[in-house]
Order: structure tokens, then C-alpha cells, then sequence
């Protein structure tokens, strides 16, 4: 329910953020387990992936913390401790696919159900312990 109808609603989420201490990791598990599209890396600062419309972004909160270094990009320093969590779409028949990719790459697989209205997730864990939940489309249907 929108309280304040005369400001505009986003309509969707641009880019998502996860922090991980070991980017090389991250690297590793985003790019080459889960195959996604590496748009960029900076050193020991971040990595970016494409994943259809968004931006995953993984940081390394160590030099996001730091203040900017380039006055024309003026990025406030932040970064979090701690897991985060970050859901992909896949279809049912993607997601028991992934699965089985998982296993094979020895990920274990920390849950997997079906929610109430019908729509099935998975849920690993990324190196820095992140959550990464692979689930259906219209899980928030």
C-alpha cells in the first residue's frame, strides 16, 4: 500500500549489493559456478555481474568503507558485516538443474521447499556466507 501518492514508485531494483572479504572467491562462485556475466572488477574493491535488467554487485567492504577517491564520482563509503541474502529467478525445471550443478560443485544446499503459494526455492551459501536463494518468478505473486 503506497502511503504517499504524490512521489513516484520505483519501478524495480536496479542493482543489488553483497560483500564478501575474498573477491577472488566471489569471482570464482558467481562467475565461473554460477556462470553469470562479469561486467567488471576493480583490484580488491568489487566485482559487478549482469544478471538480465540489475546488477549484482559484490564488495569488498574493506574499500567501500574508505571515503571516494575520485571527486567526480562521489559514492558515500559503505559496506555490512555479516551474511546478506540475494534471490535469482529461475524456472522449477532451472532450479532442480542447478541443483544437481550445485552438488556437483560441492555446494551444499542449506533449504529447499515449496512456499505457500506454490513457488519453489533453493538456498546456498556463496563463500562469504551470503544466502543465495534460486526461486520461482511469482514467489511475491
Amino acid at each position: 500500500m503506497k502511503l504517499t501518492p504524490d512521489i513516484p514508485a520505483p519501478s524495480a531494483i536496479l542493482e543489488a549489493a553483497l560483500y564478501a572479504d575474498d573477491l577472488d572467491a566471489a569471482e570464482q562462485f558467481y562467475g565461473e559456478v554460477l556462470g553469470l556475466d562479469r561486467i567488471q572488477r576493480i583490484g580488491d574493491r568489487h566485482v559487478f555481474y549482469r544478471i538480465g535488467g540489475s546488477v549484482l554487485l559484490i564488495f569488498n567492504p574493506e574499500q567501500t568503507e574508505l571515503p571516494p577517491l575520485n571527486p567526480e564520482m562521489p559514492v558515500p563509503p559503505h559496506g555490512a558485516r555479516g551474511p546478506g541474502h540475494v534471490c535469482l529467478v529461475l524456472s522449477r525445471d532451472e532450479i532442480a538443474v542447478m541443483r544437481k550443478h550445485l552438488l556437483d560443485w560441492n555446494i551444499p544446499v542449506d533449504a529447499e521447499f515449496d512456499w505457500p503459494g506454490g513457488a519453489r526455492s533453493l538456498y546456498v551459501r556463496d563463500p562469504a556466507g551470503n544466502s543465495v536463494e534460486f526461486a520461482e518468478a511469482h514467489l511475491w505473486s
